[in-house]
């Protein structure tokens, strides 16, 4: 399974989200064509819990309603793990929904956050590459 390719402008805007949601889990979603990310979507964690996270539903239909009016697909959603892990829980496998979409999931490590992109099945979930342009 391809990975995605995002700048390291996307990067940074959703290592600052996450942070600035801290302790909360955050979360959002990655939109573009192919594997290339073209737009970040922050969405507001309906929940507002530091261990589970549900996407706001009128946020994440007009997100979605942004994303076919631009004419790209949902590559991604990523979400926090401020108390780790830096892998998917069970419930993330629970609670996956989109065959395809890589997740990623950004979590505390010393310190710093990391992080890492995953595709995931009822059961399992799988370690993909996500490459970061510097340029």
């Amino acid at each position: 399974m391809q990975g995605l390719q995002l700048s390291a402008a996307h990067w940074r805007q959703m290592q600052d989200y996450v942070e600035q949601q801290a302790p909360l889990e955050a979360c959002g979603l990655l939109a573009g064509r192919g594997r290339q990310v073209l737009e970040v979507i922050p969405v507001s964690n309906a929940l507002r819990s530091p261990t589970r996270f549900r996407m706001d539903p009128q946020e994440q239909i007009d997100a979605f309603n942004y994303i076919d009016d631009q004419g790209w697909e949902l590559l991604g959603i990523y979400h926090s793990h401020p108390r780790g892990p830096d892998h998917p829980s069970a419930e993330d496998l629970r609670q996956a929904a989109y065959p395809g979409v890589v997740h990623l999931i950004w979590s505390k490590a010393e310190g710093d956050w990391r992080c890492q992109a995953f595709v995931l099945n009822r059961d399992s979930y799988e370690e993909v590459p996500l490459v970061v342009d510097q340029g």
